[in-house]
């Protein structure tokens, strides 16, 4: 694994648009699937906290495999999403969303060493996230901390699931090559993280301002900003994939994309 330039990061989400335009309405209607499973997933009781964090590597790898088929040339069909349940690999992706739940209570629960709990009670929904409770409190700083605190393991999870599902990895090996990958592509991750931050930001409020000054209504605004953002998270979800490829390639068990 060789070190990626910095701009590594801003090819990895062009492509990710170059992906999400082959086939918009189909990764878009995956993504909803995903959203309504997991609306119904929590409201199952106790289950529904836990199971929505326990399924995100299966589930990223319904994004994967899709990301190969729209690269293929194939048609990506919603019932894709169940794509990680018939993998080989599927308990291990589960051991694996065990600790990506360990990981985030580990990291919430750092940062009552300085907001005194807040932020630990406004994500157990024992507190309302509103201006009065972040003013009153040092919930910013403790949500800083927290994301500081969970950084290794971001790092240790970011390439595992498809490292297990794809490589054939053990969960041991696949969070030691993940970390490792990581840091050494350290600087095209931080382009990358920073392109993200500024497209999520700066997209959604130049378009918001340009339609509001069109049109001076609130709910037209809103229409006009739910698909922007639903798009603008799909096409992350795209972007993870050339992520995996250019460190570790395409998985040999995968035919090379033809053209």
């Amino acid at each position: 694994m060789e070190k990626l330039p910095a701009n590594a990061g801003w090819l990895w989400v062009k492509q990710g648009f170059a992906l999400f335009r082959k086939q918009p309405a189909e990764m878009s209607t995956l993504f909803l699937a995903y959203m309504f499973l997991m609306v119904v997933v929590g409201i199952l009781p106790l289950l529904g906290q836990i199971l929505p964090m326990v399924l995100i590597p299966v589930f990223s790898m319904a994004f994967m495999q899709a990301c190969v088929q729209v690269e293929d040339g194939k048609k990506v069909y919603p019932n894709l999403l169940l794509a990680g349940f018939r993998s080989p690999a599927f308990l291990s992706l589960v051991k694996l969303g065990f600790l990506y739940l360990i990981a985030a209570v580990a990291a919430i629960a750092a940062s009552a060493l300085i907001d005194g709990g807040v932020f630990w009670q406004v994500m157990s929904s024992n507190k309302a996230m509103d201006a009065e409770t972040i003013r009153n409190s040092n919930m910013s700083l403790g949500m800083m901390l927290s994301a500081l605190v969970y950084t290794p393991a971001a790092m240790a999870f970011w390439y595992a699931a498809p490292l297990i599902a794809w490589q054939k990895m053990g969960i041991g090996k696949a969070i030691f090559y993940s970390f490792f990958a990581v840091k050494r592509a350290g600087k095209a991750f931080l382009v990358y993280g920073l392109a993200w931050l500024l497209i999520g930001v700066l997209v959604p409020v130049i378009v918001s301002s340009i339609v509001a000054l069109l049109i001076s209504k609130p709910f037209v605004v809103m229409l006009v900003l739910l698909p922007l953002s639903l798009m603008l998270t799909v096409v992350m979800y795209c972007s993870f994939y050339p992520t995996y490829t250019t460190v570790f390639g395409r998985p040999e068990s995968l035919p090379a994309p033809r053209g």
